[in-house]
């Protein structure tokens, strides 16, 4: 089977097509790393609006060990 016996079979299609068809599939990838992206934008904006709670600090009163245990059994 030569070339042309092939393509009309639909087996070989032509490197133009070939090329569309990883162009088509590089825009639709970048298209959908796009719209993550804008996603992870959204979520950051909402983080950046909530405020940061402080947290404990061995400093703090909540971490130290009761009165009357000495902390090593």
């Amino acid at each position: 089977m030569d070339d042309s016996e092939a393509k009309r079979a639909g087996r070989i299609e032509p490197a133009s097509d070939l090329s569309e068809i990883a162009a088509r599939c590089a825009d639709s990838n970048l298209l959908d790393f796009a719209a993550q992206l804008a996603c992870l934008a959204e979520d950051l904006k909402a983080l950046a609006a909530r405020p940061i709670e402080p947290t404990p600090t061995s400093g703090e009163p909540d971490d130290q060990p009761e009165e009357g245990f000495p902390g090593i059994i």
